[in-house]
């Protein structure tokens, strides 16, 4: 009983944390280019990270390093830029409510590719949380029809990147701390982040007070949005089913929205529908085996 609360605890957080990572990136790019909002977040977040578990590297086994850089490409490195790029185009709660994809994409992938088994509800929760997350979708469409959702690709492609990574932990990593295996990813990314920053016209534009207004957002994110965020994803994804894990993107939209309100952004009734519905897939995809 003790355990199940601490999952659903950690699953809480994680959407408070993750929700608020689209406002976030909505005002970064104010003053930022995509480009360098995603490498600041990266850089932001390895600094963090490497401060505060450098002696977890030497915890990380020669023969993981492969498995944590696999990781770090697919869970870090891509998403970054793909959302701060989707949301040049799209609103934040739209780019939020696309993510919901990745359970969908981590029960595929895990019984394709790593013969991960599942139990008949949790599909069912998948896709119920999958047509909640369209009628948001759809209903959004109809009242942006100024948005380009040709960007949306960008969102999807990133939650097939979640997807992986998630199922790459659970079978690669598990036997490592969380904050090994996240210090382990950021410190592979530091440097590729920083030459991108560094080539993208950054230094130029510091001294511009929106530039620096928008770094700020990004600081947040990165040390509290990617850098914690991730200690405590990799966590609940020892502790629960990567199925479990990847869930908690149903409830992300459910943040987003809350600041969307607060940015002035309104709701319809059907989008409210399709939150509840998406509760109602949370609920049944966390439902797994009483092994766990």
């Amino acid at each position: 009983m003790k355990s199940k609360q601490i999952k659903w605890n950690y699953l809480i957080i994680l959407a408070l944390i993750w929700g608020s990572s689209f406002i976030l990136i909505k005002k970064g790019l104010i003053g930022l280019t995509a480009i360098q909002l995603g490498s600041l977040r990266i850089i932001f977040a390895s600094l963090f990270l490497i401060l505060i578990g450098f002696k977890s590297l030497f915890l990380i086994p020669r023969n993981k390093w492969k498995y944590i850089a696999l990781t770090a490409v697919c869970g870090t490195f891509l998403p970054a830029y793909l959302f701060a790029i989707s949301q040049t185009e799209l609103d934040s709660s739209v780019t939020a409510i696309l993510n919901s994809l990745t359970p969908l994409n981590t029960l595929l992938i895990g019984t394709i590719a790593f013969s991960v088994g599942f139990q008949k509800r949790q599909l069912w929760g998948v896709f119920i949380g999958l047509i909640g997350s369209l009628l948001l979708v759809l209903n959004g469409a109809m009242n942006h029809p100024e948005q380009n959702y040709f960007y949306a690709i960008l969102v999807i492609i990133a939650s097939i990147c979640y997807a992986i990574n998630v199922n790459l932990i659970k079978k690669y990593l598990s036997d490592l701390s969380p904050l090994s295996i996240t210090t382990g990813n950021f410190a592979i990314l530091f440097f590729p982040a920083l030459f991108i920053l560094f080539s993208s016209g950054y230094i130029e534009m510091i001294h511009i007070e929106k530039v620096r207004q928008a770094t700020i957002y990004i600081l947040i994110l990165g040390v509290i949005g990617t850098g914690i965020a991730n200690i405590l994803f990799f966590k609940l994804i020892q502790i629960a089913s990567p199925i479990f894990a990847s869930s908690v993107t149903y409830l992300i939209p459910l943040v987003a929205f809350f600041w969307g309100l607060l940015d002035h952004e309104i709701l319809t009734p059907i989008q409210f529908l399709g939150a509840f519905i998406i509760l109602i897939g949370v609920y049944l995809s966390a439902k797994k085996q009483k092994s766990h």
